[in-house]
């Protein structure tokens, strides 16, 4: 049901910044200060006392309740094309499946919509995506050095029909000192409530691609199970020429500000080294963005060697694609038209 109708987070605005089932929509019975003020006299007076709190605070927000989630439905239902404006149907939580979700679901219901209440609210919602990165999937990864252009050439795979799951996507990183976005990452709960949602819209009996990455893509880490499942499965490799993914990494990071680059490359100085981390900031200053990102490809290519090596049957997992260039159509058809089998 929550595929197709509104679910309704009535957690604090601070809860659902947090992290939040994905596709939900916030509808707060409580302030973050309100929430703290009932929260402490159910601790320290009775749950009496809370309640009567409680009923103060959402006495005058009943009509604004029902008007805000009138629009919520209505933006959902032209948005989907899907919701009945008949049985307007929504689905609403809170932490516990207690008593906020308890509230706003009676003043739904009276006012006539048809409402569900998830049992459990978020915390069993959490269980739920945690049991995901437990299961089996058909696992396929996407390898390569810095500057193969995998990101791009998994997005092309989508494109031709193939289950694909972007991590960096998810995590809003492109997984490198230097692939932070403007905007920020997600905390690592929504991380894991990301990927759970997108796990759940794949076939697990059939083969789905992910990047090569490693545990951490930014802040954020992939799920141990689910991690020790990735570095288990078979690696489709792009091997293309060095002076090809140089080409495609300043035409990528070379347009980032000067200071930019120079900070990422100060994240990474303690396994740079400190003579190589000087050089990459000298060539940076002088404008030799190639000399700069030439340094650190082979740095970068250095690492991920040893990273391959550490896969449990590096022999048996890695098959190597042969490619001219960083090209996203002819490398994702290669791709696509490799026999992997399964470990």
């Amino acid at each position: 049901m929550a595929k197709s109708h509104v679910v309704l987070d009535v957690r604090s605005p601070g809860e659902f910044a947090h992290a939040h089932i994905t596709g939900a929509y916030t509808l707060p019975l409580f302030s973050d200060e309100e929430r703290a003020v009932t929260g402490t006299a159910y601790k320290q007076q009775s749950r009496e006392a809370a309640i009567k709190i409680g009923l103060d605070f959402f006495g005058p927000k009943m009509s604004s309740i029902i008007s805000e989630v009138e629009t919520i439905y209505n933006q959902h239902a032209a948005k989907t094309n899907g919701a009945s404006s008949e049985t307007r149907t929504v689905l609403v939580h809170c932490w516990r499946g207690g008593m906020r979700s308890g509230g706003v679901a009676w003043l739904l219901d009276l006012y006539g919509f048809n409402v569900f209440t998830l049992a459990g609210g978020y915390k069993a919602y959490r269980q739920w995506v945690l049991q995901q990165f437990a299961k089996q999937y058909q696992c396929t990864i996407l390898g390569g050095y810095t500057g193969s252009g995998k990101t791009i050439v998994l997005h092309q795979l989508s494109t031709l029909g193939m289950q694909v799951i972007d991590l960096e996507g998810l995590a809003n990183h492109k997984g490198s000192a230097f692939g932070s976005y403007d905007t920020p990452q997600p905390t690592q709960e929504m991380f894991e409530n990301k990927l759970a949602n997108a796990l759940q819209h794949i076939d697990s009996e059939k083969q789905c691609w992910f990047e090569d990455e490693s545990q951490r893509i930014g802040n954020l880490n992939i799920p141990n199970n689910f991690y020790a499942l990735i570095r288990n499965s078979p690696v489709v490799f792009l091997d293309i020429p060095f002076s090809q993914r140089l080409q495609y990494i300043v035409q990528d990071y070379g347009v980032l500000h000067v200071q930019k680059i120079s900070d990422a490359i100060l994240r990474i100085q303690k396994r740079l080294g400190p003579l190589e981390t000087k050089t990459a900031i000298q060539f940076l200053n002088a404008n030799n963005i190639e000399g700069c990102f030439d340094l650190l490809l082979k740095y970068y290519d250095k690492a991920y060697s040893k990273g391959l090596l550490k896969r449990a049957k590096p022999d048996e997992q890695i098959i190597k694609l042969s490619c001219d260039a960083v090209d996203k159509d002819a490398n994702a058809l290669k791709v696509s038209q490799c026999e992997v089998a399964a470990l």
